[in-house]
């Protein structure tokens, strides 16, 4: 059982460097991969340069940059800003107006940005404000945002998305193409259960309808930020094109497979930089020293989320070639629990992992051992994925929390303690049970 103690060193190193240590969770996957190592034998220098080497070069690790500079363009080309003025001008004149702009803008955005921190960054900095204003106590406010956060990881194309089907355990069981449908209506249900939270907080607070002076009427609103619902509509383009009877037609004509010939997620990426860039040509840079300006701003971004990515994936090839995957799946099934009990125990060690650790590192170190171990046990590869990446989410929602939180607390002028309880029964009880209730069919996708 090698694996599982090279796993259980994996997580210890990982663990003690983020939250005692309290460094980043870059220098902690580097780490990690390099105490993976010694437990493949011999062929360690081998193993680990071969590990690296695939993690490098694979195209789900530039579809991720792509998709961090994606996120800063259009927060620069002020598109999400516009996006959110249209959802205010429509729903925030109701009572807890703010909060359900709040709940709707982070779903909006979930779908195309994907970064927890800064989901609750652009929104939280617009909608928080105008909570408090509206009566909606700050602990709350700050709750409602982190925990909204969790959804640009239920919805496709997420980075914990592609590090966790192109690991080499998962990778064999499921095409990236066969998650986007069922992760989306996966998504939806975590997006329902944020409408119900919402509905609940706005229910016991003494909220009021924001002022007309707080919001941008409908046509104004609509006049400047129509465009932006163009977002949703060019990622289904790359969609289309490889699924279904369009992708049958196409590679008939071609005489080849289209969906070989056209990778998801190096084009979504792709088609919504040159959509960003268009919606807002008129605040981006002008000439080319403004341009390198603009991209050198862009760096610190990249820092941490590649170094993740990229060890991330080195890590969890690392630990497959300990013979992980076959172990932890040959223990659990040993246990013979019944599915119901092997889902929520499956939950509880990704919740648990995620708590200390982003989402992306979660799925390195559990998921990937998380959906093969379903798999094994009869769920189907598509369906197990899926409840790991709800799982995953839980991100913000269990102490110490993670990034989504402490911005949250920080624009709200909170004490994160002060947000706990709630997070762990809004949101983090509630998605274990959305995640288990998909593992066992009766929340379809």
């Amino acid at each position: 059982m090698i694996g599982i103690w090279a796993l259980g060193a994996y997580l210890a190193v990982i663990l003690l460097w983020t939250t005692l240590a309290k460094r980043s969770v870059g220098e902690a996957m580097i780490i990690g991969f390099l105490v993976v190592l010694p437990f493949t034998g011999a062929a360690a220098v081998q193993v680990g340069w071969t590990a690296l080497y695939s993690a490098a070069t694979d195209e789900i690790v530039y579809a991720t940059m792509a998709f961090v500079f994606m996120g800063y363009l259009l927060d620069k080309a002020g598109v999400l800003d516009r996006l959110i003025d249209l959802l205010n001008s429509l729903i925030g004149g109701v009572k807890g107006g703010p909060a359900w702009v709040s709940t709707v803008a982070s779903a909006g955005l979930g779908g195309v940005v994907h970064n927890q921190a800064a989901i609750a960054a652009t929104v939280g900095s617009v909608t928080i404000p105008w909570m408090e204003k509206s009566k909606l106590d700050k602990p709350s406010a700050a709750t409602l945002v982190a925990g909204n956060a969790g959804m640009g990881i239920t919805f496709p194309f997420s980075a914990s998305m592609f590090v966790l089907v192109g690991s080499a355990t998962v990778g064999p069981l499921l095409n990236i193409n066969e998650l986007v449908l069922p992760l989306l209506i996966g998504g939806l249900w975590c997006f329902l259960h944020r409408l119900i939270v919402t509905w609940l907080l706005v229910r016991r607070s003494g909220m009021a309808p924001l002022d007309a002076a707080h919001r941008l009427t409908v046509r104004s609103a609509f006049g400047r930020g129509w465009a932006t619902l163009l977002l949703f509509v060019v990622v289904a383009v790359p969609l289309v094109l490889t699924s279904g009877a369009v992708a049958a037609a196409l590679s008939d004509w071609a005489g080849g497979d289209i969906t070989k010939s056209v990778s998801v997620i190096v084009w979504i990426p792709v088609v919504l930089i040159i959509t960003g860039v268009l919606l807002g040509r008129k605040r981006l840079p002008r000439g080319g020293r403004a341009w390198w300006t603009m991209l050198r701003d862009s760096a610190p971004r990249f820092g941490v989320v590649g170094i993740t990515v990229v060890f991330a994936f080195a890590g969890a090839n690392a630990l497959a070639a300990t013979g992980l995957p076959k172990q932890m799946t040959a223990l659990l099934n040993q246990l013979n629990l019944p599915l119901w009990l092997l889902a929520i125990l499956i939950g509880l060690i990704v919740i648990a992992v995620a708590a200390p650790l982003s989402a992306t590192a979660t799925m390195a170190a559990v998921g990937t051992v998380g959906v093969a171990t379903l798999v094994a046990a009869g769920v189907p590869a598509t369906t197990a994925a899926v409840a790991v990446l709800v799982f995953s989410s839980c991100e913000a929602a269990v102490p110490p929390g993670g990034a989504p939180l402490y911005v949250a607390c920080g624009i709200a002028d909170v004490n994160p303690i002060k947000t706990f309880a709630r997070l762990i029964t809004h949101y983090a009880l509630p998605l274990l049970g959305i995640g288990v209730l998909v593992i066992l069919g009766a929340l379809p996708v």
